[in-house]
């Protein structure tokens, strides 16, 4: 029996980036999802070396520096890795063992042929017989989580009326900021919508969110009692509002709290901010499989199925496992 091949319970699993927060939960959830105790590598990569020859990147400075844990044997069974610098020194590692090795790699890689599985997007527009095509981003979001928000529930939201539309708020992008003006706009479509269905806000901000927006909004409904936007004062609301709302309206910068909106069975409607050509397509993905609509084009109702990609690519990785035992 090989190393990829030993008892669930034995399976040695690492996740392993570059610790940017978006990466890192993917590869962590991924890792979690196949074994519990997986392990976490922090690196990082030199800039000058990521831009030379994949073979020249080793396991030590001047090319790479563990920031948390050791890059060295016992290797892991199977390898979890997101990012595209991640992903050479996941490459590194497999050059080093001498024992097999599943290498998965989420995100499109430089070289996607090293590895067993890629998990990508259909607006990444990468193909082969190792790419696993999912529609939305990874996330560590789980459904007992969200029951457990639900059975919790959260008293600042308790006295308002229904149906609650939850506000999931991003920031500004590299091609454009997130605006007062943009506030506005959204506070307006926001308003067409309640003339619909009624009901309260629950707004909240995320760490991105200019304060110039969170301030437009706050200024917009100050004295409204059926509203309620986050003022940044613990506990974070975010869970909660997932859970508990009854429709969820969210930024379209955000590929992962899309992607974790869609893991709720609440319908989901789209504000629009500038994006580049990818980030359009991801969206156009969504609204061409109606897994959501753009706010103002419509009353998103529901409820809808859970979209999670989570369990299809630890699913796959399984499948792989079950492959070499």
């Amino acid at each position: 029996m090989n190393g990829a091949g030993r008892p669930p319970g034995d399976l040695r699993v690492w996740h392993l980036t570059t610790g940017e927060t978006g990466t890192r939960q993917q590869a962590r959830g991924l890792a979690s999802a196949l074994a519990p105790d997986a392990e976490e590598r922090v690196v990082r990569v030199n800039r000058v070396w990521a831009l030379g020859p994949a073979a020249l990147v080793g396991l030590s400075p001047p090319s790479v520096t563990a920031v948390s844990g050791q890059l060295q044997p016992p290797w892991p069974d199977v390898l979890v890795t997101c990012g595209r610098r991640s992903a050479l020194v996941a490459m590194a590692i497999r050059r080093r063992n001498p024992r097999p090795m599943i290498c998965v790699h989420i995100q499109p890689p430089t070289h996607p042929e090293a590895f067993d599985l890629v998990v990508a997007m259909p607006h990444d527009g990468l193909r082969g017989a190792n790419v696993l095509s999912v529609d939305t981003t990874l996330h560590a979001i789980r459904p007992e989580d969200l029951a457990a928000a639900a059975t919790r529930g959260d008293p600042r939201f308790a006295p308002l009326p229904r149906p609650w539309t939850g506000v999931l708020l991003g920031g500004s992008t590299y091609r454009k900021g997130f605006t007062h003006d943009d506030a506005q706009r959204l506070a307006d479509q926001l308003d067409g919508l309640r003339r619909e269905v009624g009901g309260s806000l629950l707004v909240t901000p995320s760490r991105r969110t200019p304060d110039a927006v969170t301030a437009a909004l706050s200024a917009r409904y100050l004295g409204d009692p059926t509203v309620r936007i986050w003022d940044g004062e613990p506990p974070n609301p975010y869970l909660a509002i997932l859970a508990l709302a009854d429709r969820l309206v969210v930024t379209s910068d955000s590929v992962s709290m899309i992607s974790e909106a869609l893991a709720t069975t609440a319908p989901v409607a789209i504000f629009t901010l500038p994006m580049g050509r990818r980030h359009g397509r991801f969206i156009e993905t969504l609204v061409d499989k109606k897994l959501v609509t753009i706010l103002g084009e419509g009353i998103p109702s529901g409820p809808r199925p859970a979209v999670d990609a989570m369990p299809v690519a630890a699913a796959a990785v399984r499948r792989l496992l079950a492959h070499d035992l």
